[in-house]
């Protein structure tokens, strides 16, 4: 058990980078965490971190030993369930992280059906609009709407979402209403803001071609229904899902703005770090919610997936 123990550290360790970090994830002091991965050297004869002052990396032996770590520490996981249970039934918490509008309107209501068909998962729920990193922050499952580089994940599509630009009428019948792309600078954008944000890019078609634009406006915010809100009170002009929207268009409360020059659609879709062997609570909710998501999204507007 002290060697699952040490390989569970060293896994964590090499995954947020640092030893001070991977101590406060596990609630152990900083020089604890050296001492397991020392005992953890010592015991297979070889180096599996190089440690300066300033980094910490894993040697080539550190980085084939962190992948054999995840498939035994998996194999543990699964055949622990299998006895606990007596049967091959997921359980364990699984860490969620999602968007907060989408997770409030559509996530978050699906998870009691979840639960209640997998009576030994329990569903941790995080919301944000800043993309959390998965590994440092310990997420099972995350729920984006990106565009996805990242090959050391799992990605499962759920759709590409339409996204449209939306003013209230009173802004226009203020500002008056862009007639290309190019007007945009002469307006008030509202935007979302993310950590490290240095300027604000939108890409819209033009003919089928994306165009990007700089564009700028007197506020921003990091919570896409606040952006919402500004736009209803006709304070600018908002880059916003379809599906975010789709009852304000519907109601005249909001309308479109260069509807010949839409934005790029964005991909949602789940995923989650690649694994020999995905956990059986990770597996199953992901092959919950991306049938029910897509129904949900189609129930708000039927116009919302590409």
């Amino acid at each position: 058990m002290a060697l699952l123990e040490n390989m569970r550290i060293f896994v964590r360790v090499v995954e947020l980078g640092s030893l001070s970090a991977a101590g406060r994830n596990l609630r152990m002091s900083p020089a604890m965490v050296s001492h397991r991965i020392q005992q953890l050297e010592t015991h297979l004869g070889v180096r599996l971190l190089n440690r300066t002052t300033r980094q910490l990396q894993a040697t080539e032996a550190g980085v084939d030993f962190y992948q054999g770590c995840l498939d035994v520490l998996e194999a543990v996981e699964r055949a622990h369930s299998n006895i606990v249970t007596g049967s091959t039934l997921p359980s364990g918490s699984v860490r969620v992280t999602a968007p907060l509008g989408f997770g409030r309107r559509i996530l978050a209501p699906l998870v009691p059906e979840f639960c209640a068909a997998n009576t030994l998962v329990e569903v941790r729920l995080r919301l944000s609009d800043h993309l959390l990193d998965l590994l440092r922050e310990a997420v099972d499952v995350a729920v984006r709407m990106a565009t996805l580089k990242d090959s050391s994940f799992v990605v499962r599509k759920i759709a590409d979402l339409r996204r449209v630009l939306v003013a209230a009428p009173s802004y226009l019948e203020e500002r008056g209403r862009p007639q290309a792309p190019a007007d945009l600078t002469d307006h008030n954008c509202l935007l979302l803001r993310f950590p490290g944000t240095q300027q604000f890019q939108w890409t819209l078609l033009d003919k089928g071609e994306p165009v990007k634009l700089s564009v700028a406006g007197r506020f921003d915010a990091d919570d896409g229904d606040v952006l919402t809100g500004w736009a209803l009170d006709g304070r600018g002009i908002a880059m916003k899902p379809l599906w975010e929207v789709a009852e304000h268009l519907a109601s005249g409360a909001l309308v479109p703005v260069l509807p010949d020059h839409p934005p790029e659609p964005v991909m949602l879709a789940v995923l989650y770090p690649h694994r020999a062997l995905v956990p059986a609570k990770v597996r199953v909710f992901a092959d919950h919610m991306v049938p029910r998501i897509r129904s949900a999204l189609t129930a708000l507007s039927p116009d919302t997936m590409v």
